[in-house]
């Protein structure tokens, strides 16, 4: 008996956003087997996004990409970036998830950061590196992440992007209400 299979293409071979993909779609889909492989894909913004609209843009980047590179029933994408909002700086990711001729788009939860990290990013750093320096670590942002480090562990860069899969998944699970 061959078993459904359902293809997902995430745009990075960052382990936590595969495994966010990956765990999300087996929560939708406990009957199927998720095949979900992590690719290269350009996000047309810079590395450490500033600006909320430029990480969006990183996401939806990465998806067309994907799409346009090979074929899969669902394409994922998210893009960590910051911007300093009128209570403060903070990190977020935007999620970009495309199946057939729909695109959605959804954001994982705000992560306060300390001034004196965005005052780094600012001058050019990237927050994986900033937090591995500020706490000691070694390639944080493919482990827990600053939302890992900052929270002490109650939650982590993988946990963010899970939720905020599975709330971006809406408009697919409800096609007829997202027309």
């Amino acid at each position: 008996m061959q078993q459904n299979i359902i293809k997902v293409i995430v745009g990075s071979k960052n382990p936590v956003k595969i495994n966010a993909a990956a765990n999300a779609m087996a929560l939708f889909f406990p009957e199927y087997e998720i095949q979900t492989q992590g690719m290269d894909a350009p996000s047309g913004v810079p590395a450490q996004p500033m600006t909320d609209n430029d990480t969006r843009q990183g996401a939806v980047n990465r998806v067309h990409y994907c799409q346009q590179q090979v074929e899969a029933d669902y394409y994922f994408a998210m893009e960590g970036g910051v911007d300093c909002f009128e209570f403060g700086p903070a990190t977020f990711a935007y999620i970009a998830i495309a199946h057939q001729a729909r695109l959605s788009i959804g954001r994982g939860a705000l992560l306060p950061l300390p001034m004196q990290v965005y005052q780094a990013l600012e001058a050019g750093e990237e927050l994986g590196n900033v937090m591995d320096r500020l706490f000691n670590t070694v390639n944080i942002k493919q482990k827990g992440g600053a939302i890992g480090l900052l929270t002490h562990g109650h939650a982590t860069r993988e946990s963010n992007y899970t939720q905020a899969i599975i709330l971006a998944m809406a408009p697919f699970l409800n096609p007829e209400l997202y027309p």
